[in-house]
């Protein structure tokens, strides 16, 4: 029995992270990005030191100033699972509850005259 193309298509269905391995290729990636960007500018600056000396300056900077932001972004870590609710999530209309002789639990409200009438709870 042969599978169909349609059989090999995986879904993500949960707020799981990406597997390490995948985390790690794509830091990898993104500084060996950085380190090309890198060279091109220091081949720009190299080329152009005679033909415009301020462009040339700007991309020996920018090749200077390259290498540190390439290793911070590779090292910034695995990203946030966005989807995850949190463990405690506390909803904003959770009342407060107060104790006797406070006005949201269970105790005396003011139009009480301590009469022993009950008071009818307001809605």
């Amino acid at each position: 029995m042969g599978r169909s193309t349609d059989d090999d298509q995986v879904f993500r269905i949960t707020g799981a992270r990406t597997s390490l391995t995948e985390d790690v290729r794509g830091r990898q990636r993104r500084y060996v990005i950085s380190m090309l960007i890198r060279t091109v500018c220091v081949l720009l600056a190299v080329v152009l030191w005679n033909v415009q000396r301020y462009v040339a300056f700007g991309a020996l900077g920018c090749a200077v100033l390259l290498p540190y932001f390439a290793v911070v972004i590779a090292n910034a870590g695995r990203e946030r699972a966005p989807s995850l609710p949190s463990t405690f999530d506390v909803p904003a209309t959770t009342p407060l509850m107060l104790g006797p002789g406070g006005s949201g639990g269970g105790g005396r409200n003011g139009s009480d005259t301590g009469t022993g009438a009950e008071v009818p709870p307001s809605a």
